[in-house]
């Protein structure tokens, strides 16, 4: 039976932790170091880092940011945001990540997949599969590359299981359709990636209620909840949406 985690999202873009609405209109939403030590005392037990910006602005990730925040934390740091090599890959592990999430590199060039599991391993190796609406698609769903701003052409669950083929050890699914709204997880898309792999799945995009974390474990078959907003802005503290999910019969992973 898996242990479901709870991984807070630090969006950033000029050295500051931001949220959007469908991945636009960003606001303010704090520091990235004092979140990051907040969400671990809190009881987080993951941490993504996502610089939103780099691809769009043809730049690397700004190992700057993961060496600020990583030495205030000691649960696992997911980095993605730029990340197209393999030397980018090495960069960003040794400025303190533990993790690196890979995206529109790997729709450009889908050997980097499996070349960095090869090299580094797949534990260390995140696709993620931003994705939205269309039904001219097997599943329903198109990968959007570069920020959200470009369709790929690709089936996003067709995509997902191939990453899996090629060594990738977590998919990052969000969806274009749900982000930053707080309208919930987009159920459908995380189910349909989660039932086409045997990895773990991060539920990502649009938690606005507790029952929102729940639905996206037992609708959208998700291992780990991924939450930005509701977190940045205090709605709720990863304590409390722990509590729930155990309330609710969750069996729910707490570190020792």
């Amino acid at each position: 039976m898996k242990k479901v985690k709870i991984m807070p999202c630090l969006d950033m873009k000029e050295g500051r932790v931001v949220k959007g609405v469908h991945f636009v209109d960003l606001k303010d939403a704090g520091d990235p170091i004092e979140n990051a030590a907040l969400y671990q005392k809190e009881g987080a037990d993951e941490l993504a880092m996502l610089d939103i910006a780099a691809t769009l602005e043809n730049r690397k990730t700004r190992l700057e940011w993961v060496k600020g925040v990583s030495p205030v934390i000691d649960i696992p740091l997911t980095v993605g945001g730029g990340i197209s090599t393999l030397k980018d890959i090495e960069l960003t592990l040794d400025a303190g990540a533990d993790n690196v999430s890979i995206n529109s590199a790997a729709v450009k060039n889908p050997e980097i997949v499996k070349s960095a599991s090869k090299e580094f391993g797949s534990q260390f190796l995140t696709i993620a599969v931003d994705g939205r609406r269309n039904n001219d698609m097997p599943s329903g769903f198109e990968v959007v590359v570069s920020g959200g701003t470009r369709p790929a052409g690709i089936d996003a669950v067709q995509w997902a299981a191939q990453c899996e083929e090629m060594g990738a050890g977590v998919i990052l699914p969000t969806s274009m359709d749900g982000d930053g709204t707080q309208a919930g997880y987009d159920l459908e898309y995380t189910k349909a990636i989660s039932d086409a792999v045997n990895i773990p799945v991060i539920a990502s995009g649009g938690a606005g209620k507790l029952s929102d974390f729940y639905n996206a474990v037992e609708k959208g078959g998700a291992d780990i909840l991924l939450a930005a907003s509701v977190f940045h802005y205090r709605t709720f503290s990863v304590k409390q949406v722990k509590e729930y999910l155990q309330d609710k019969g969750v069996d729910v992973f707490f570190r020792a």
